[in-house]
């Protein structure tokens, strides 16, 4: 095993024109740490955001941006006991702080992994983690959904959206998604009872009595969907920071609203890869980059026309 490795790497923050290929010492697991062999990493909005202004959560770089992992583990740290080397695994490492998978090895807590789903290649495994994390703890962990009630999912033809509408479908809710037309028969086939164009429907107007939603685009958007929700409903928004007064327009309604922000997390990795074997969670592949290739990849996240996930191929 070489000492070095290739990643993509950046001095300065900008355009994706300020990834670069660079060579950097391969890394050496710690304590309850494994050492693994990236084979792809899916990317997410947070990593163009990142690389344009890394803000509240990273220092200047240079950095190595990249939180999704598929992969085999190269090497265990000291007391790690879930895992042997040429085990195959995927998840997510540590937001913000523990991102560095556009590389060809990465280190990461142990337990931010589980064993990948023998169905899913490295390309497919890689989109998952990150955004489908995100959408579970949102759905589940914090909003608790259950069979019967109704949630309204924005983007939902998007990275974290496509994937939180398959799990309120495996967890029986009714399932309402905004998506432009163009996406809408993709969203029937990820099993969405209903889909609104948000461009030509006023959707807090046309939706009413839910029990929770999940926004990811503004908190312009999650204040007028407040009134779409049931007495004692829950808005989620993934959006961390913001300069409204989110909770408190909230509370005026009789509803709740909280700002989620995605931990690595074992259990949840191993709750959606029972998903993905169970056949009801399976990710779309809106497009495959090979390392060198990582600033076309960012390019095309930037549209935000894409449908599903972004995934970089590390060979």
């Amino acid at each position: 095993m070489s000492e070095n490795m290739r990643a993509i790497s950046q001095d300065t923050l900008g355009g994706p024109e300020v990834l670069t290929e660079v060579r950097l010492p391969r890394p050496v697991p710690g304590p309850g740490e494994i050492l693994v062999r990236v084979r792809a990493t899916g990317l997410n909005p947070t990593d163009w955001k990142h690389r344009a202004n890394a803000g509240a959560f990273l220092p200047p770089p240079p950095f190595v941006l990249g939180w999704d992992v598929s992969g085999e583990v190269a090497d265990i740290g000291i007391g790690v006991t879930l895992w042997q080397p040429g085990d195959e695994v995927f998840g997510m490492l540590p937001y913000p702080n523990g991102h560095g998978a556009m590389a060809e090895y990465v280190v990461g807590p142990a337990r931010a992994f589980a064993r990948k789903p023998a169905s899913l290649d490295h390309v497919q495994a890689a989109a998952i983690p990150l955004a489908a994390l995100t959408a579970w703890q949102a759905l589940v962990d914090t909003a608790d959904l259950r069979a019967g009630q109704r949630v309204l999912i924005h983007a939902a033809a998007g990275g974290v959206g496509h994937f939180a509408v398959q799990i309120a479908k495996a967890r029986g809710a009714y399932v309402i998604g905004t998506a432009s037309t163009p996406n809408h028969e993709f969203l029937r086939g990820l099993g969405a009872d209903e889909a609104i164009d948000y461009r030509t429907t006023d959707v807090a107007e046309a939706v009413r009595d839910v029990d929770v939603v999940l926004d990811s685009t503004s908190d312009d958007n999650s204040i007028r969907s407040l009134r779409t929700l049931r007495p004692g409903g829950l808005l989620v928004t993934l959006r961390p920071f913001g300069e409204l007064d989110l909770a408190g327009e909230a509370s005026k309604l009789g509803v709740r609203a909280l700002r989620l922000l995605v931990e690595d997390d074992h259990a949840g990795m191993v709750a959606l890869a029972g998903l993905v074997e169970s056949g009801e969670l399976r990710p779309t592949i809106a497009g495959a980059f090979p390392l060198i290739d990582a600033a076309k990849a960012h390019a095309l996240g930037e549209t935000g026309r894409t449908v599903g996930k972004l995934v970089v191929t590390v060979p």
